[in-house]
């Protein structure tokens, strides 16, 4: 293994609690309604296509042309965005603080969110603001599992990927920076990140 010296960081379930029922909780009565909700009308699919920098008002305006009946809970994903995060995720967050610290890693951050949305996190999360950089799917137009948003990263920061240790809640994500040179932590507790890092020798 190359000398790590840099760490690339996904926010959203790595640093960030963020997660659509938190909002729905208030809205639907049921988990069943939530999760046919998020299955069938908000999909994955389509929170990915304004994570890739489709426009809110467009996107929510169409589905709820197709959907009136749950046309309010629709427009609750643009209009009450911020309910959708909880907050920061504490130990990741403290790991990033310790990595920060040691000052022996360069740190950067590669995020699926929306450009509309993003200026809100920046503003309620200061430690968004200890990367030296970060690349937001929104503002660029693509998203992972692209190749081309990982490169992006690697060349305005001119990011050696052999010598970068990636991590990421999306298994799908940690295979495609994989397939790019880099190693891959796909991240499901904050535990077992440090372990992983220790193993590094990043931590």
């Amino acid at each position: 293994m190359h000398l790590l010296n840099t760490v690339i960081f996904d926010l959203g379930g790595v640093l960030i609690d963020w997660n659509p029922r938190y909002l729905y909780r208030k809205i639907f009565n049921s988990d069943e309604e939530i999760e046919w909700f998020l299955k069938n009308i908000c999909t994955s699919d389509w929170n990915e296509e304004l994570d890739a920098g489709r426009s809110f008002e467009e996107a929510t305006k169409e589905l709820a042309e197709q959907h009136p009946q749950y046309a309010e809970a629709i427009f609750a994903w643009h209009h009450r965005w911020p309910e959708t995060l909880k907050g920061e995720i504490a130990d990741t967050v403290e790991i990033l603080k310790n990595i920060k610290q040691k000052n022996h890693h360069r740190l950067y951050a590669l995020t699926n969110w929306s450009h509309e949305k993003f200026p809100y996190a920046l503003q309620r999360f200061e430690f968004l603001h200890w990367f030296e950089g970060i690349v937001v799917s929104g503002e660029e137009k693509t998203r992972k599992p692209y190749p081309e948003f990982y490169k992006i990263l690697f060349d305005r920061y001119q990011v050696d990927p052999t010598r970068t240790v990636f991590i990421d809640d999306s298994l799908r994500n940690i295979e495609a920076g994989r397939a790019l040179g880099m190693h891959g932590v796909h991240f499901k507790s904050p535990q077992d990140l440090k372990f992983e890092l220790k193993k590094m020798s990043v931590l």
